[in-house]
Formats: C-alpha cells, sequence, structure tokens
C-alpha cells in the first residue's frame, strides 16, 4: 500500500491510499496519523478510493483512528467506493459506523459540516513529512 498525505488551506488532511490494506500497512496508517494529530487538526479525509483489497488488520486501522480522532473532537470522513472495501465494511456492520462519501467533493463537505458542530481543537505545531 502506498500513503500519500496533503493538507489544504482549510486545514483538511487527505490521506490517499492505494493497494492493499494489511498488517503492515495499516500500522503504517496509524502512526501517520499519530505524528499528524500533533498539529492543528480540524478535519481528515482518508481516501480508499485506490484500495483494491482490505483484512481485519485494515479494519482494524480504520477503527483505531477513527476511535482516535473522536476523542480529541477532530471529524473523519472516508471516501469508500462500491467495491471490496465497502463490501467488507458491511460484512463487518461497520459501514454505519463511519461517515462515508462516494468522492472528494462529497468528503469536503461533509467535513465542513461536521467541523461546525464539533469544538475545534488546537495543539503545538510540528512538521510531518513535509507538511506545515
Amino acid at each position: 500500500m502506498e500513503l500519500k498525505i496533503s493538507k489544504n488551506n482549510d486545514d483538511v488532511y487527505l490521506i490517499e491510499l492505494t493497494g492493499a490494506m494489511d498488517l503492515y500497512t495499516s500500522n503504517k496508517l496509524k502512526d501517520s496519523v499519530m505524528k499528524i494529530i500533533k498539529n492543528t487538526v480540524k478535519r481528515f479525509i482518508i481516501n480508499l478510493n485506490d484500495v483494491d483489497s482490505v483484512n481485519s488488520a485494515g479494519i482494524g486501522a480504520l477503527v483505531t483512528v477513527f476511535s482516535t480522532l473522536k476523542k480529541l473532537n477532530c471529524p473523519l470522513v472516508v471516501i469508500v467506493p462500491e467495491g471490496p472495501v465497502m463490501q467488507a465494511l458491511e460484512v463487518t456492520r461497520l459501514k454505519g459506523y463511519f461517515t462515508i462519501a462516494g468522492s472528494l467533493k462529497e468528503a469536503l463537505s461533509l467535513a465542513s459540516i461536521k467541523a461546525q458542530t464539533w469544538p475545534e481543537r488546537k495543539v503545538a505545531s510540528e512538521s510531518v513529512n513535509g507538511l506545515p
């Protein structure tokens, strides 16, 4: 799995994943999120459009990330297309657990709505993978 992180001007962090979500790559996702949350974070989007398979470790990583962000009052939107990842969320009955979008545009809209209803969280700024 490849993991790409970017941030827009509205403090929305976008994590784009490609390939398979397995034990190794799931740990990489969790570690990346833990580094990012040390910054001022208003919203997170995880894009799974290019993930072709996910196992229990991948599902567990998504749950861990969601739970961590929820405790910090930081909304998370997950972009999940129809396919194996959506099927895994449906089989595990976690589809309703996450805020799911079908596109980046929809995810940005949902993240903005959620951020208005959640209190903002500020912490000391620190660079992650070259991000401000």
